[in-house]
């Protein structure tokens, strides 16, 4: 868990506001920065330029990265008074976000990837949905877009039912109140509130601080006006391990917090088991062989179905990125290990 936050007022319920003029609070934009050197110049300006006109600054948490990003991210700071760096040794996700939080001036706490590519009307939106809505955390869409045949399979199914059920900062929807929300855009205080990310959550940090920020009471709403670009994984064997981290992290979840896995956590690992089972029977009961072959008839149907849009090559890439999606969450769920267990809080929010 992070250390102590400032407190700071600027906030939007403490915005003022007269018929000619707007004060817009001060917005602290925060950075988990590990192996970003193509992308975080670009990143950090992307935000630095956006059409908002209160003060802005990045506080970049960079780990230690295999490539020249601690250099691009001192060059950024030497070259814009903006722009802040602090150390995040562990180059976990969840310790950069608090190191970056725990360095931060303002009441308002902007959760950017140092390769997302924001919209120029983004944090603006963001801070009038906050004072809409009173909500303490307002986040978007996870616009996955790709260049490569298979990256634009990847993003086809990263935006529809059949990839990732029913999430709406995966595939839209209205505005309104949400489990959790891409990146998102926090009051200072809901954070100190929970404490932070919880530091335990390899994967899964987002959820599970959303889940604490609504256990406590508070409101995290979802925006579809913040959209914010994101690139697919490269490769089968990425997308792969990327979903299994996943599965096995949502379970970690599921057994922190009890009663939070519902029936779409639920399909990837019973398809899973169900083929699996199908496949042991055969030699010894053929109808078994209709549970995967039946799995394999949907997924080329749903791929045909949600692929039409998509060029040949990449419409021929996606059952393969649907299977691979399905079957590695399914599987790091099933054998998330007990051992990555959150120990009990000693008197936290849970």
């Amino acid at each position: 868990m992070s250390a102590a936050m400032k407190e700071f007022p600027d906030s939007p319920r403490t915005s003022r506001t007269s018929p000619t003029t707007r004060v817009w609070p001060p917005i602290s934009v925060v950075m988990p920065v590990l192996n970003e050197e193509r992308h975080l110049r670009e990143a950090v300006h992307q935000v630095l330029a956006q059409r908002y006109d209160g003060p802005i600054e990045v506080v970049l948490a960079v780990g230690p990265s295999q490539d020249r990003t601690q250099e691009v991210a001192d060059a950024l700071a030497a070259e814009d008074p903006r722009v802040t760096v602090v150390p995040n040794p562990t180059g976990r996700t969840p310790n950069a976000l608090n190191a970056a939080i725990g360095a931060a001036r303002s009441g308002i706490i902007a959760r950017v990837d140092g390769h997302a590519m924001l919209p120029e009307d983004y944090l603006r939106v963001a801070v009038e949905t906050l004072e809409q809505t009173g909500a303490d955390n307002v986040g978007g869409i996870m616009a996955a877009e790709g260049v490569t045949p298979f990256e634009k399979a990847v993003a086809c199914a990263m935006t529809s039912k059949i990839g990732v059920g029913n999430a709406r900062f995966h595939t839209g929807g209205e505005a309104g109140p949400a489990d959790t929300v891409y990146l998102g855009v926090f009051r200072r205080e809901a954070l100190a509130r929970v404490g932070g990310y919880d530091e335990h959550f390899q994967r899964a940090q987002d959820w599970e601080m959303n889940h604490r920020i609504r256990e406590t009471g508070g409101l995290v709403w979802f925006q579809p006006r913040m959209r914010v670009s994101y690139r697919p994984r490269p490769t089968v064997k990425a997308l792969a391990k990327q979903y299994f981290h996943y599965g096995r992290w949502r379970r970690v979840v599921s057994r922190t917090h009890e009663g939070t896995i519902n029936l779409r956590y639920l399909a990837p690992p019973v398809a899973v088991v169900a083929m699996l089972l199908g496949l042991v029977v055969s030699p010894f009961f053929w109808p078994g062989l209709l549970i995967p072959g039946g799995y394999a008839v949907a997924i080329l149907a749903g791929s045909v179905l949600t692929g039409r849009h998509l060029p040949a090559a990449a419409l021929a890439r996606l059952p393969v990125v649907y299977a691979a999606m399905h079957l590695s969450w399914g599987w790091g769920f099933l054998t998330s290990p007990p051992r990555l267990s959150r120990p009990a809080r000693d008197g936290a929010a849970a």
